[in-house]
């Protein structure tokens, strides 16, 4: 699966720039490995929940900055912003909480089953209904989803622990925020971004507040590093990110972004002991395979309604 994946990242290099790509490789890539120094934090005493808001506070600090010139859209269309904030901000928490706990491979595949999500939402939502490609993408999709949750205990497909819970409903999230984003097409990208980073500053604050989590007592050190995640990580990414998917068209940008499942998967077989069996690498594969058909099916010339 591995081997395709990067075949399918070099395949999209004809279609656009080097810079777009580049950026667009590089966020892929940051979110394939940002499980490691998410767990070096963890491991220093800072939790998940409190990781997730201090590096989005640093994040959403000059996000402030950058939508401010734009701010007075903010009321055009409030009710489907903040859908877009709390879909984000619970995306957000939960993948961070379930890259920290799960199993990084199946957590990045059960996650990537947001294009199933976002074709039944689209559906329902937009009226959007697919067309016989597209409905050969979701049975696709499914019966890799299937064989990711077969559970052998119980004789049928579920979720295993809190950590497959956890990726399945970042993924529901993002679809549902994908799917609130079209139809806010006219709306300047950076008010977008801004939204979606104070969102998870909202939903992970009130987590904690939920959950009482006390204020860590950790070291300098494990602040700074916190700190330079959000700031050079998240903050970068996320603009690499919107810069790279607004230069290139969107089946080729959502292929290139396909590669954070590779980073992933390296870098757990390199740093971890994790295990990942050969019928989840199987169902995984028809994930990624339904994710890049649906990229596909709604680029110019390839089969629609």
């Amino acid at each position: 699966m591995t081997i395709g994946l990067i075949a399918l990242g070099a395949n999209v290099l004809k279609g656009g720039t080097m810079g777009p790509v580049l950026l667009l490789l590089w966020a892929a890539t940051f979110w394939g490995v940002v499980w490691y120094p998410l767990r070096l934090l963890e491991a220093a005493g800072l939790s998940g929940l409190w990781t997730t808001w201090v590096i989005f506070t640093v994040a959403a600090l000059p996000g402030l900055w950058l939508a401010w010139p734009h701010r007075r859209v903010l009321w055009e269309q409030p009710g489907l912003l903040l859908l877009i904030a709390l879909a984000n901000g619970w995306l957000n928490t939960a993948f961070v909480l379930a890259i920290l706990d799960g199993n990084v491979v199946r957590v990045l595949l059960l996650f990537y089953l947001s294009p199933l999500w976002s074709t039944l939402l689209a559906w329902w939502w937009l009226g959007e209904r697919p067309s016989r490609f597209g409905l050969a993408t979701l049975v696709v999709a499914m019966i890799g989803a299937l064989l990711m949750l077969w559970n052998p205990q119980m004789g049928f497909p579920w979720p295993q622990n809190q950590a497959d819970w956890l990726a399945i409903s970042a993924g529901i999230g993002f679809s549902f925020s994908n799917v609130a984003v079209r139809r806010l097409k006219h709306m300047p990208t950076t008010i977008k971004a801004a939204v979606t980073w104070w969102g998870v500053v909202v939903v992970a604050g009130i987590w904690l507040l939920l959950t009482q989590a006390p204020l860590p007592a950790i070291s300098s050190g494990a602040w700074i590093g916190a700190v330079a995640l959000g700031g050079l990580g998240i903050l970068g990414a996320s603009l690499a990110l919107i810069y790279g998917v607004e230069k290139m068209p969107v089946h080729r940008s959502a292929v290139i972004l396909l590669f954070e499942l590779v980073a992933g998967a390296v870098s757990s077989q390199l740093l971890t002991n994790e295990i990942v069996t050969t019928i989840e690498w199987f169902g995984g594969a028809l994930i990624v395979l339904a994710a890049y058909l649906s990229v596909q099916g709604s680029s110019d010339g390839s089969p629609q309604k």
